[in-house]
């Protein structure tokens, strides 16, 4: 029986200001980070739903930071912090710690994608037993999971993060790495104001 994987949702606290600022033209500093929190649940909720394996909360700041006192998250999940660096560090940095320290596969994605949903993370899992890597792009060049069996600093390493050419490039990587890859089908990341109209009915409200 294969290692179950380790979910790991990687999110930075949902504080009005510092969450979701590039939607805030659209939504306000308190509906950008009233819709951070909503995508937050979602996520957890979705990779608990999954039953796939364990799932943890790597949060930036600390888990015992003030930025996260108040939030109610869902029950059953771990924390971790992300610690310092880059985003691209800070990657590694948990996939490393899940794959070396605590010896499990790992699917590593954020809080942006609402359309990455209990299905989609049970497919991606399933892919993993028998792939080296597996990815989820999104329609702006970007992904929105990554999931790996071993450290691979390589795909995180000066990566131009933000851009069209994110998914290109690590897809790009793991090739030259030899390493086989499952990508999944594109979605939509909610972080510009014409993304809201990708944004499910029940978390518009939210």
């Amino acid at each position: 029986m294969s290692t179950p994987p380790r979910l790991v949702v990687f999110a930075k606290a949902p504080q009005a200001g510092q969450a979701k600022t590039r939607l805030a033209p659209a939504l306000g500093a308190e509906g950008a980070a009233t819709l951070a929190r909503a995508l937050l649940h979602h996520a957890l909720t979705q990779a608990l739903a999954a039953g796939v394996g364990p799932v943890e909360l790597c949060m930036s700041p600390a888990p015992d930071s003030a930025a996260w006192q108040g939030l109610r998250l869902p029950a059953g999940i771990s924390r971790a912090d992300q610690g310092e660096g880059d985003l691209g560090e800070r990657m590694a940095r948990a996939v490393q710690r899940v794959t070396t320290g605590l010896q499990q596969p790992v699917l590593l994605f954020g809080t942006d994608c609402p359309a990455l949903d209990a299905t989609q993370l049970r497919a991606a899992a399933a892919a993993l037993h028998t792939h080296d890597a597996v990815l989820l792009p999104v329609a702006d060049g970007g992904y929105v999971l990554i999931g790996l069996k071993a450290p691979c600093p390589a795909l995180f390493e000066h990566m131009p993060w933000s851009t069209a050419t994110v998914a290109a490039q690590t897809l790009q990587r793991l090739a030259a790495l030899g390493l086989s890859t499952w990508v999944g089908p594109t979605l939509h990341d909610i972080d510009e104001p014409a993304d809201l109209r990708h944004l499910p009915p029940h978390l518009q409200a939210n």
